[in-house]
């Protein structure tokens, strides 16, 4: 009796009470499907790599690269210089030294992905 309900309700609503007679086995089925249709397991892998390969070059900007360009530049502490106009205090070494941190970020991401799709022998469109 419970099937032939259900059965008129799946043809009433167009075949979604099916998936929920079946209980766990459909949800996980279902949560399968989703999981492969939409890669989502690459993804959370690509964001651990992306992460940890942010702190990399993010530690080789700050660690190697900045204090040669520190050493370069004289003065002493050039990313605290302050242009004063008035009330205004503008923040010109912070902003300039983020400026040349995403120079050289962008510049070791470039090589990087350039060293790696070296050896990608797939056609690029």
């Amino acid at each position: 009796m419970v099937d032939k309900k259900l059965g008129d309700a799946e043809k009433m609503i167009g075949g979604g009470v099916s998936s929920i007679g079946k209980g766990a086995e459909g949800f996980s089925k279902e949560f399968m499907d989703f999981l492969n249709k939409y890669s989502v397991i690459g993804l959370a892998v690509a964001v651990v790599i992306g992460t940890a390969a942010t702190k990399l070059v993010n530690s080789t900007v700050s660690d190697i690269i900045m204090p040669i360009i520190a050493v370069l530049v004289p003065g002493g502490n050039w990313r605290e210089a302050v242009l004063q106009i008035g009330p205004l205090k503008f923040l010109v070494g912070d902003y300039v030294g983020a400026i040349i941190d995403f120079v050289i970020v962008a510049m070791v991401i470039f090589l990087l992905v350039k060293y790696i799709m070296k050896g990608d022998t797939t056609k690029k469109i």
